[in-house]
């Protein structure tokens, strides 16, 4: 059954061969797969937004459908770097391993800035994925990784989120849904 939705999803992708490295996140189990020719190599916990799923600006909230990584960023951070507006800041974050939120939703050692693919829905006004700054990142909250907990973003172990920096590319297929 998975498989099968895999491929339904990346036929809408209009996905080739060499477009074998793709994404799928699946708010439902808050995991995030790296699929090679549709077959999953790896699978990372995430977290997607507390807010819920949508696309509307302002919302906080994580947007569904196609998405294609169209910016990466911090190739050489050291983990735990803290990112303010996509710049280096040269600072480290403290990594909380317990279930404190607290409140603030840094992007720590990588950025993969998300571009929407479909108009009206995360791309275009008042829904535009990439207008919102959606990124896939590390954080410093990983005590709450696995459950809903982001502004909007998903983000990853800062280890994890290394390892799939170092695998993608821009231009990689993302798709994300519920």
């Amino acid at each position: 059954m998975f498989k099968k939705a895999i491929l339904v999803i990346f036929m809408s992708f209009n996905i080739s061969a060499e477009d074998s490295l793709t994404i799928e996140i699946d708010i439902s189990k808050q995991r995030l797969f790296l699929l090679n020719n549709m077959e999953i190599i790896r699978s990372y916990p995430i977290s997607s937004s507390k807010y819920g799923e949508g696309s509307t600006q302002n919302s906080f909230k994580t947007p569904l459908g196609n998405h294609v990584i169209k910016e990466m960023i911090g190739r050489d951070a050291i983990k735990n770097t803290i990112f303010t507006s996509r710049i280096n800041t040269k600072r480290q974050a403290d990594i909380i391993h317990d279930l404190t939120n607290s409140d603030n939703d840094y992007v720590t050692t990588r950025i993969m800035w998300l571009d929407g693919l479909e108009e009206g829905k995360n791309k275009g006004k008042g829904v535009d994925s990439y207008k919102r700054y959606i990124y896939i990142h590390g954080t410093h909250e990983e005590g709450l990784i696995g459950q809903k907990a982001s502004h909007g973003c998903i983000r990853m172990f800062n280890s994890d989120v290394i390892e799939l920096f170092n695998d993608v590319k821009k231009g990689t297929k993302v798709y994300i849904k519920a």
